[in-house]
């Protein structure tokens, strides 16, 4: 193997050796797969249905929801396949199609997070403007940006990556493909292409969470002035959370990324992966939507319930 084009297939990374471990890590990503499967679609449900909830609050959350899924459903399900069946083969296309979709859905997510952190600064504190900031226009030019920055970069992503020379061993380094484990793979002396997309993508993220910070700050510097102490708590109860989740997925993904390349696999690079791919959309949407009494009650209006929790 000694050119990218002649690659006929790679090796993903297990994460044991043992078989009975290897069921085990099978049935616990089974089980996130499914709380995340179900509470993301629940989510792009309701908020379709609901016409309650047709605000761009929630329209922003059914992006969000709809990236999660489609993010951990890019990876998990393989994994889970080859932990089952001890088979760790992917095809060269497969590989190219793993790493445009993580990077789309990731780029996509990151942009949609941006946009709701403006949409809560808008709400509160431009209250009285709130409908003219955030009209559907606004809405849908902020959804269209986050789609088209995540098929850019997915694009300049998989495309530096794999005009690569690839040579000595096809195993990758991580149970999806990656960029950083497929660079450690390449035998190409310069990565001009992916060099720059990384440097642009890093600084795409710096701006994203920059802003989001800069957004909270405002939101709770106008928080701290409600005369209520229960509606200080429950802001802060629903900022933080959302401000955390943020944090986790920025900085593992960074980590990722800048961190010096090792030639050996190393568990630190594994649950990093994982909590940038796997965490996030799993926690999304307990910590954006199912804690909020509006959606509890959409839930429960969907389901012909009276009351929900």
């Amino acid at each position: 193997m000694t050119n990218a084009t002649k690659v006929m297939g790679f090796l993903l990374l297990g994460f044991s050796e043992i078989r009975e471990l290897q069921l085990v890590h099978a049935v616990l990503f089974l089980l996130v797969y499914l709380v995340a499967l179900i509470g993301n679609l629940l989510i792009i449900a309701v908020t379709a249905l609901d016409r309650c909830l047709h605000t761009p609050m929630y329209f922003f959350l059914k992006h969000l929801s709809f990236f999660d899924f489609c993010l951990i459903s890019v990876t998990v399900p393989k994994s889970i396949v080859n932990s089952l069946t001890d088979h760790r083969e992917i095809c060269f296309g497969g590989c190219v199609a793993q790493v445009f979709l993580v990077i789309l859905f990731i780029a996509s997510e990151l942009s949609i997070l941006t946009a709701m952190s403006y949409d809560r600064y808008a709400a509160i504190c431009r209250p009285l403007h709130y409908g003219a900031i955030m009209d559907r226009g606004a809405c849908g030019k902020l959804a269209a940006a986050s789609w088209l920055s995540g098929g850019l970069f997915g694009a300049m992503y998989s495309a530096g990556t794999f005009t690569l020379s690839f040579c000595e061993s096809n195993l990758i380094q991580q149970f999806f493909c990656d960029v950083p484990s497929l660079l450690k793979m390449s035998c190409s002396e310069t990565h001009v292409v992916i060099d720059v997309s990384v440097a642009i993508g890093i600084g795409f993220g710096f701006i994203s969470f920059v802003s989001i910070v800069v957004s909270y700050v405002r939101i709770f510097s106008a928080v701290l002035r409600f005369p209520s102490t229960e509606s200080r708590a429950k802001a802060f109860s629903t900022c933080l959370p959302h401000l955390a989740v943020v944090t986790v997925f920025l900085s593992t993904g960074a980590f990722a990324y800048l961190k010096p390349m090792s030639d050996s696999p190393s568990t630190l690079d594994l649950l990093v992966s994982v909590f940038y791919s796997v965490v996030p959309p799993s926690l999304n949407p307990l910590i954006y939507s199912l804690r909020n009494r509006d959606m509890q009650a959409a839930l429960g209006r969907l389901l012909g319930v009276r009351r929900w929790f």
